[in-house]
């Protein structure tokens, strides 16, 4: 019995659009065989620089294009984070923003998050508690691992908080795209007018994981630190994979692909709500309108005790408790990217006779 994987947040191959990567790359090998063969600058591929400018609305020297959001990331906190300086991170947040962040020993205050986003309330306290961040790091659409969507009066709160306590609001932001119903919210990037936002983004999610190819936009001082950080790091980010990227955005095919993807993911999404709902209707979870992830809650039950016998159940998660400093032992984070709806069904009645073998 071959195990049903609700651990890995990225598409499975049959909704990337592999013909039109194909045509992309044959173009940019034709096209631009110097840009495209030979090495860059640390800002990366400028073609494509230019591109995400023009998307954002910022000049080009305010983007940096990376190995993929991680490097974007490893690269600001390297800049803006010391051992010692006091951070804000979701509760929970993305595992392995916090292993980087321990990694560089930061004073790590994880703040509730509710439905609508991280609780402003609570970061208000903290901040008149005295408390002075270097930076406080947000994902705000389908946020991994929860999958919920920060509200647009917590955008503007935290745009005048990052004013008001002088500190760099980091807005994590690659699932921005993989919207399948509701409104989109403007970016807090879009409405910052104090440059207190750094902001990035990754094709990872619309395009191919493995294209490994991110992004930051902020201040064009901090996006030039970065860049001397890059410098020596690389020299230069992988041209290939960036002129690809380039080639596939301006050909018209992006918003055809990230349809496309939009339409598998909601699909996705009907079938993990359906079966949970069938199996499992203890479970508390709130249905995100877009991304990879569902964050659920089965009262009662050990999740360090349910994983192993999951698993010999043929079906594998990963628990809440990876995503926290602390606490939360029984909720998982669901990622339903990867998964057919018929894998789904089949993976959540395996997940409710593991949860029903503990009774």
């Amino acid at each position: 019995m071959a195990s049903i994987l609700f651990t890995r947040g990225a598409p499975s191959l049959d909704i990337i659009d592999q013909e039109g990567l194909r045509e992309a790359a044959q173009k940019a090998f034709t096209d631009d065989p110097g840009g495209s063969f030979a090495y860059g600058t640390s800002v990366g591929y400028v073609p494509l620089r230019a591109w995400i400018a023009e998307q954002h609305g910022v000049e080009p020297e305010q983007v940096l294009v990376t190995n993929g959001s991680m490097q974007a990331d490893a690269f600001l906190f390297e800049l803006l984070v010391q051992p010692g300086d006091d951070v804000v991170v979701e509760a929970p947040t993305y595992d392995r923003t916090l292993l980087n962040l321990r990694q560089r020993g930061a004073k790590i205050h994880a703040i509730e998050l509710e439905t609508d986003g991280i609780n402003v309330d609570a970061l208000e306290q903290l901040l008149e508690s005295g408390v002075r961040p270097s930076l406080a790091h947000i994902i705000p659409n389908f946020q991994n691992p929860a999958g919920y969507t920060l509200s647009e009066a917590k955008r503007a709160r935290l745009l005048n908080l990052a004013a008001k306590y002088d500190f760099v609001l980091f807005e994590d932001d690659p699932y921005i795209k993989v919207r399948f119903e509701g409104e989109t919210l403007p970016t807090m990037l879009s409405q910052d007018k104090n440059e207190k936002v750094v902001y990035a983004s990754s094709f990872s999610k619309t395009m191919a994981p493995g294209i490994r190819c991110g992004y930051l936009v902020g201040p064009k001082a901090t996006i030039k630190k970065i860049q001397d950080i890059a410098t020596t790091t690389y020299i230069s980010p992988n041209m290939v994979a960036q002129s690809i990227v380039n080639s596939y955005c301006r050909s018209g095919r992006l918003e055809e692909s990230v349809a496309n993807v939009r339409t598998a993911l909601r699909a996705r999404r009907d079938a993990l709500v359906t079966a949970l709902r069938r199996e499992l209707p203890e479970a508390v979870f709130t249905a995100p309108q877009g991304g990879y992830f569902m964050w659920v809650e089965l009262p009662g039950v050990s999740i360090e005790k349910l994983a192993p016998v999951a698993k010999e159940h043929g079906v594998e998660f990963v628990k809440g408790s990876d995503f926290l400093l602390e606490g939360c032992d029984n909720e998982v984070r669901l990622a339903f990217s990867g998964v057919t709806p018929e894998q789904i069904d089949e993976g959540i009645t395996r997940l409710a006779a593991a949860v029903r073998s503990l009774s």
